[in-house]
């Protein structure tokens, strides 16, 4: 007898994102990817439109962190 795979389709939660999640989310906004996120999920996307938004993501994580490297948090005085 086969084993059968439950699939459940996880709905996306826009009211409880992690930080990451909702900077992926932002970036898919930009590239007018929101409303079918919203629908159908984060699987609904292409492995094109997926690539282009993680590389989006990696880029943007990026200037952040140099910008809280440059800008000092403390000041010694």
């Amino acid at each position: 007898m086969p084993k059968s795979k439950k699939t459940t389709k996880s709905p996306f939660d826009p009211a409880h994102m992690t930080p990451e999640e909702h900077l992926k989310f932002e970036i898919a906004e930009e590239l007018g990817l929101a409303d079918r996120v919203l629908k159908d999920g984060w699987k609904c996307l292409t492995s094109k439109e997926s690539g282009r938004i993680g590389g989006m993501m990696t880029k943007r994580k990026r200037q952040m962190r140099d910008q809280a490297l440059e800008s000092p948090t403390c000041q010694k005085g």
